[in-house]
């Protein structure tokens, strides 16, 4: 199958054209690679877009291209303002399938009567690379002080009354706190290596659809502490990780993995099997390979 998209979420692209078919990537308007190591099956294109089968839509703006393809949209993101009345751009549309990257989108955006389906999101497995020498707590924040309350930025300095936290991620240079280290935006082989150094990973996000980075932190064998918020909940079960929505409980949680390695090390390898089984490749592709033979028909 020839599938048109947009480089449009990085991480999300990267999961996507590991796949068999053939990932016709967008340029003018789009980004094309970017500078990505993707396989040779995904070539960059140009409008007016012929040959394609099927198209993957992240925005609306991208619909004007697409007018006379089957088409999915994907939607990335949980709703900002009226939540959780906050009404889809493409609700009530009868010309595509909307799909929602978690099952709290799904939950929180209305849709209308567009059909939709989730297909949760896939990551590439890093392997298990933890070691947690390093008794510091890992965490990864792109653009933090914009984000701010979103990213969970403020509680930071809170977080690291209790252990030093060690930021990655797109303008980490502009944080300026106390028991916060900033380290920028690495190659991500390099930030797996990083991160598997600390003693666990830290997932302050307040309002997100689900931050891949965690993902992969679970994958690296890393135990999780994380806001009990959106789909937090459901990627990170008991066994695997520690989520509350005090504060002081992954404060205490985090005090407690500092101090106890060996038991920092079994959560972590907890987190690792359930990330593997529920978030594993595999999956993403069957389930994406079933949708669009439905909708190419």
């Amino acid at each position: 199958m020839r599938i048109l998209l947009w480089h449009v979420h990085g991480s999300w692209t990267d999961a996507f054209v590991r796949g068999p078919h053939t990932y016709l990537l967008a340029t003018n308007p789009g980004i094309g690679r970017a500078g990505r190591d993707w396989p040779s099956n995904v070539v960059e294109v140009s409008p007016p877009f012929d040959g394609a089968d099927v198209a993957i839509v992240q925005d609306p703006s991208e619909l004007r291209f697409v007018r006379d393809l089957p088409k999915v949209y994907v939607e990335h993101n949980t709703p900002k303002g009226g939540v959780p009345s906050t009404r889809h751009p493409l609700a009530d549309r009868d010309d595509l399938v909307l799909v929602h990257v978690t099952h709290f989108n799904d939950l929180m955006w209305d849709s209308g009567g567009t059909l939709r389906a989730v297909i949760e999101h896939g990551v590439p497995d890093p392997g298990h690379r933890y070691t947690g020498s390093l008794q510091r707590v890992a965490a990864v924040i792109n653009e933090p002080m914009r984000r701010w309350r979103v990213t969970g930025t403020d509680l930071l300095p809170r977080f690291a009354e209790t252990a030093p936290v060690d930021l990655y991620g797109i303008a980490t240079s502009s944080v300026h706190m106390r028991g916060v280290a900033p380290h920028g935006d690495i190659p991500l082989h390099e930030l797996h290596g990083e991160m598997a150094q600390r003693r666990a990973y830290l997932h302050p996000f307040r309002w997100t659809s689900l931050g891949l980075s965690l993902i992969e932190a679970m994958m690296l064998g890393m135990p999780v502490v994380a806001l009990a918020t959106t789909e937090a909940v459901e990627a990170i079960p008991p066994e695997a990780g520690i989520i509350s929505t005090q504060v002081d409980v992954l404060r205490q949680a985090i005090a407690w993995l500092m101090n106890d390695a060996p038991a920092a090390k079994a959560l972590g390898e907890r987190a690792r099997e359930a990330a593997v089984q529920r978030y594993g490749l595999d999956r993403f592709l069957a389930d994406w390979d079933q949708l669009l033979k439905e909708v190419h028909g």
